[in-house]
């Protein structure tokens, strides 16, 4: 019997507010990969030896060329694809420098409570925006 693979990834919420004082968060589009046209939460794979903190600055610098500072972790989603374990630490994040520029993400959005649900997300972070619903 083969023993699934587990994948440790880190994924960064990143917040901001709008003029009017609603808080939004940053979405992204897969624009690669099995699950491309997915959205998610920008982040990636952990090297190993690395913390997720230090994982979750140096992904975001590659994908999006922006420094963020990491905050709390809001919680660690286990999800069982056919093909691996993903063990994904979901952290709320702020951009300290940078402009969120798309290096290898197909489409991005900054969504709202009442706009979360517009968008089709890949099947482990379905469970992060239940939580962030409640959070927002």
């Amino acid at each position: 019997m083969n023993e699934i693979k587990t994948i440790r990834v880190v994924a960064a919420v990143i917040r901001s507010t709008t003029p009017e004082g609603k808080s939004i968060i940053f979405a992204t589009q897969r624009g690669y990969g099995a699950m491309k046209g997915g959205w998610e939460f920008p982040g990636g794979k952990i090297e190993p030896g690395e913390e997720p903190e230090a994982a979750l600055v140096r992904e975001i610098k590659e994908e999006l060329d922006t420094v963020v500072s990491v905050g709390d972790l809001i919680e660690t989603i286990e999800f069982d694809y056919p093909e691996f374990h993903l063990s994904m630490d979901c952290f709320w994040c702020d951009v300290i420098e940078g402009e969120l520029i798309l290096k290898e993400h197909k489409d991005a959005r900054w969504l709202g409570k009442e706009e979360l649900w517009e968008v089709e997300w890949l099947p482990a972070d379905i469970t992060l925006i239940e939580s962030l619903s409640q959070l927002l």
